[in-house]
């Protein structure tokens, strides 16, 4: 303990420290490289806090830990690079707590780690590359609460965590690349909420998130993904902020949380392509601007974004919210419409002078008329539109043409010729057709279309009319 190395490289290189324990507390070294590699720790406490170590590398590769405390708390690493690459820690509490790195790359590349606690509660790096890639964690209960990752890349692909818990939470990456790639979870709560990651992009794609809840709380990141994951249990990701969230091509089992409660979630995108949506999405179509989320995507196309609006149409009819499932319904037919256009332009160039006067009625009937039989009120509007409009052409052709609409009975009430053209369409448009007004010249041909017109609306509204009170 204490002891000062001067400057020059230290090495202990195939060491060998019986039982008991081995204490380099407070030492410090000089700018030379620490060598610890393939350095066997029998049972007992191994002591590394408050170590000052130098301008050099830092090595402790293919070294072996057994049971016991290891201590690195408090130790201060140079700007050199470390390596903590395929070394075994036993059973016990490993603890970096307040460990701080220099801007060197830190690895712990292959490391094994059987059971206990793993702690790098307030450690500080710099900014070099961190890699935790291939790392088994064992039945560690693993801590990186308030830990500030700097800069550089961040990898823990293709690791595997047991049965303890994972704690993020609160952790900082001022800019870089968080990669979880390929990871295996246990059964244990994943928590990486408050997790500033604001400017930097998280990755957890083809990862098995095992059994425990996984949450995102109040976290603010740039880009999250967790593409081609099975997402089994709940998934909170009510964020704080975040540019985009990639859910495409999951399969979700459980809940999916993106409801704000007490605090308003910024999110811009939304991705949620190719998902089996077998369990639910808690989303709510004003607060978290669904619309927004969906159509502000770039990499997906019309079709994809249509499959994802009916997806989120069936889950607000699985969660009862129904006039959210209209919305999402009409976005749904909205984007269908305009795939189906463009997928007959590409395959013939021609099919535009008919596919586009098709695309023109849908748009107008089906669409601005009626938002495809949800809203019986826009029904009844259409029907007041049209009405109108053939009461006041009606109108017009009596005026300034030869047309007109006689009485059959002498017109005993003398009714003006704008009453006439506007009880005319009444009786024609409703289909009453009490006989006592009928049409001559142009107007006959309108009136019939009137009737039509008059006939499939009344079916229209009582279509959208029935849907919502059936619900």
């Amino acid at each position: 303990s204490y002891a000062q190395f001067l400057d020059g490289d230290v090495s202990f290189e195939h060491a060998h420290f019986v039982n008991g324990t081995t204490t380099f507390n407070s030492a410090q070294f000089g700018k030379g490289s620490v060598n610890f590699s393939s350095v066997f720790f029998r049972e007992g406490q191994v002591d590394f806090s408050n170590v000052s170590f130098g301008e050099g590398e830092v090595n402790f590769k293919n070294s072996v830990f057994c049971d016991g405390l290891k201590d690195f708390q408090y130790a201060e690493f140079g700007p050199g690079p470390v390596f903590f690459s395929n070394t075994e820690f036993h059973a016990g509490t490993t603890s970096f707590i307040n460990a701080s790195f220099g801007d060197g790359p830190v690895s712990f590349k292959i490391a094994r780690f059987t059971r206990g606690n793993l702690t790098f509660h307030y450690a500080r790096f710099g900014s070099g590359d961190k890699s935790f890639e291939r790392v088994e964690f064992g039945d560690c209960r693993v801590d990186f609460r308030k830990v500030e990752f700097g800069n550089g890349r961040i990898n823990f692909n293709r690791s595997v965590f047991g049965t303890g818990d994972v704690n993020f939470e609160g952790s900082e990456i001022s800019d870089g690349r968080f990669s979880m790639n390929r990871v295996q979870f246990g059964r244990g709560e994943k928590n990486f909420e408050l997790a500033e990651y604001g400017r930097s992009e998280v990755f957890f794609d083809r990862s098995d998130l095992g059994q425990g809840n996984l949450s995102f709380q109040r976290s603010k990141f740039r880009r999250l993904s967790l593409k081609s994951c099975h997402l089994d249990h709940y998934l909170d990701l009510r964020v704080s902020r975040c540019d985009l969230i990639d859910l495409s091509d999951t399969i979700a089992r459980d809940i999916i949380d993106l409801q704000p409660h007490d605090y308003s979630i910024d999110l811009k995108t939304l991705d949620i392509s190719g998902m089996r949506l077998l369990g639910r999405i808690y989303i709510d179509w004003k607060n978290n601007r669904v619309k927004s989320l969906i159509s502000s995507q770039t990499s997906t196309t019309v079709r994809q974004k249509a499959e994802q609006f009916r997806t989120l149409k069936e889950n607000f009819n699985t969660t009862g919210k129904y006039n959210d499932e209209d919305r999402a319904y009409v976005e749904f037919k909205r984007q269908e419409m305009v795939a189906n256009l463009r997928e007959h332009h590409g395959r013939n160039p021609w099919s535009r002078l008919w596919t586009w006067p098709a695309y023109g009625f849908q748009w107008l009937i089906f669409d601005k008329m009626g938002l495809f039989a949800t809203n019986p009120l826009r029904v009844l509007g259409s029907m007041l539109v049209g009405y109108l409009l053939f009461s006041l052409v009606y109108f017009l052709l009596m005026l300034f043409s030869s047309a007109g609409i006689v009485s059959s009975i002498g017109d005993p009430d003398h009714l003006s010729t704008l009453a006439v053209a506007f009880y005319h369409s009444a009786i024609t448009f409703l289909t009453i057709g009490y006989g006592d007004y009928y049409p001559s010249g142009a107007i006959r041909i309108i009136s019939g279309f009137e009737g039509f017109v008059g006939l499939f609306l009344m079916s229209y509204f009582t279509v959208a009319f029935v849907r919502k009170i059936l619900r």
